[in-house]
């Protein structure tokens, strides 16, 4: 019978041998420390969870009815020692994990710039992070790089050594942006902007993906993440700029449709401001931008007697054009005109 319990076991640890733990084992140093966190608060927990699960059974046999040498109190009801000791050791542990998460919690912010790109070498004023903008898209991942000029879809290349400074957003509904090898997950919503900073410390391909379901194309949502040293990163960018198309609002438009299982695509130049525009839910041009319908709120939603209001908003190449609003509209009660706003950073 155990030879047979076995043999039905085998396939379970044939299946576990290909998990390479990656949580476990990443690659970017905030993915280092929070993996530390995860391993000290479970040894905390198992402080109090270990012993008390050897006392159960220790007791159970050591006063088990047929145990006749135990000693038998059936009038005994307290004890001063054991409620000390019951009492201190869950409030000691409790204590430090709440101290422990509290410290990595504010040190582990995403929105907070890395201090340090590894154990005791900290961020070099003379380093320049690498600004990526990223967008969550159905079912697609766009990353725009504003400092370089180009543009990737389902494909993410950073500089070993390097912070990464993310901006995330999405274009119609939230996903969960996520790459274990490099930090926790943290969301991206539609009109909203949230920041993440990291660094990748090893040369290697990682996995990310969307790791909140968003419909359809979900399982197909996922991309790599390339960690380069800085010559084969310069390499990358100059093999991107040699070919592609440029991303503009019209190609923008176009990406944005639903899409499952798209192929790695690049863009050798982007029109300026084209992330803002997504932000503002505005890369179409008919449509207010949410920072200028903000703005019209602000001032009680009215306008001048005898006077349109003009809303700008970013042209084909960046630059501002204006566009006038029909004289009947009152901002203050249109429907779909809400404030921008910044989204939580849950990790």
């Amino acid at each position: 019978m155990r030879i047979f319990r076995g043999l039905i076991l085998l396939p379970v640890f044939a299946l576990l041998s290909g998990c390479n733990m990656v949580v476990m084992h990443p690659a970017g140093d905030v993915a280092v420390q929070e993996r530390d966190l995860v391993i000290a608060s479970v040894a905390l927990m198992l402080l109090i969870i270990v012993p008390v699960m050897a006392m159960i059974v220790v007791f159970a046999w050591r006063y088990r009815a047929s145990n006749t040498d135990a000693k038998y109190e059936p009038e005994w009801h307290h004890s001063t020692g054991l409620e000390v000791a019951i009492w201190s050791a869950p409030l000691a542990i409790i204590v430090a994990l709440g101290a422990l998460t509290w410290i990595t919690t504010h040190v582990l912010d995403p929105y907070r710039p890395i201090a340090r790109i590894a154990p005791g070498r900290p961020v070099s004023a003379a380093v320049q992070p690498l600004e990526v903008e990223a967008v969550a898209l159905n079912w697609k991942w766009l990353f725009i790089y504003p400092q370089l000029g180009i543009a990737s879809v389902n494909e993410l290349a950073a500089p070993i050594d390097t912070p990464i400074n993310f901006k995330l957003t999405s274009s119609t509904m939230m996903n969960a942006f996520y790459i274990p090898a490099l930090a926790g997950q943290i969301y991206a919503m539609p009109g909203m902007q949230t920041p993440m900073h990291a660094v990748i410390n090893h040369v290697g391909v990682y996995t990310g993906f969307s790791s909140n379901y968003s419909g359809d194309g979900y399982s197909d949502m996922n991309f790599k993440f390339h960690g380069m040293t800085k010559a084969d990163f310069d390499t990358y960018v100059q093999s991107v700029k040699a070919g592609g198309g440029t991303l503009d609002r019209q190609t923008y438009l176009t990406l944005a449709q639903p899409s499952q299982a798209n192929p790695v695509h690049r863009y050798s130049a982007v029109m300026p401001q084209l992330f803002n525009a997504v932000v503002n839910e505005c890369v179409d041009t008919s449509k207010l931008c949410e920072n200028q319908a903000m703005q019209i709120n602000a001032k009680g939603g009215t306008k001048p007697e005898g006077e349109q209001p003009q809303v700008h908003h970013n042209g084909p190449h960046g630059d501002m054009g204006t566009m006038k609003m029909p004289a009947s509209v009152d901002a203050g009660t249109t429907p779909g005109l809400t404030h921008q706003q910044t989204a939580p950073a849950p990790r």
